[in-house]
């Protein structure tokens, strides 16, 4: 490679068409878009979804660990939280013996959800034409490019 396609190259990578960073966001958007109208049904923003599915997983569970698995910063649930308590999906109570932790339980309102957002992924995947297998390898990819960042951090 001349000096001249390596200039050329190294500019060409400041295109916003080429940055990942870009993409990720407009794609991000794009698809938190695609489950609006689906979540809505449920009465679920997506930042709810999220800490949903983390108690259909498993509940109850601690502020942290619910925390830990969404990557998100225990300030920022603690008002989603909240609305979900309103709404009689969750309960939030101190753990005894631990004033410091918090224990999130699902409600039975917030357990009988479940069966109604069963229908979420397929709907999901049908709205963006994507096989489960195509899905499966974005989420590979992401789940990958998760780990680099992290990695990353760490050092």
């Amino acid at each position: 490679m001349t000096a001249t396609d390596q200039s050329t190259q190294e500019v060409d990578d400041l295109l916003l068409e080429r940055q990942l960073c870009f993409a990720l966001t407009v794609a991000s958007r794009s698809v938190v878009g695609v489950y609006k109208p689906v979540l809505e049904r449920l009465g679920l923003t997506h930042p709810q979804y999220l800490v949903m599915l983390a108690l259909w997983e498993r509940s109850p569970r601690s502020l942290k660990d619910i925390s830990d698995s969404l990557l998100h910063e225990p300030a920022t649930l603690s008002p989603l939280l909240k609305r979900l308590e309103e709404a009689g999906l969750i309960t939030r109570e101190r753990v005894p013996g631990n004033e410091r932790a918090l224990a999130i339980t699902l409600t039975e309102k917030g357990a009988a959800l479940r069966e109604q957002a069963t229908a979420v992924p397929g709907e999901i995947r049908e709205r963006l034409q994507l096989s489960r297998e195509e899905v499966a390898g974005l989420h590979q990819a992401m789940t990958g490019l998760i780990a680099a960042t992290q990695r990353n951090t760490s050092h």
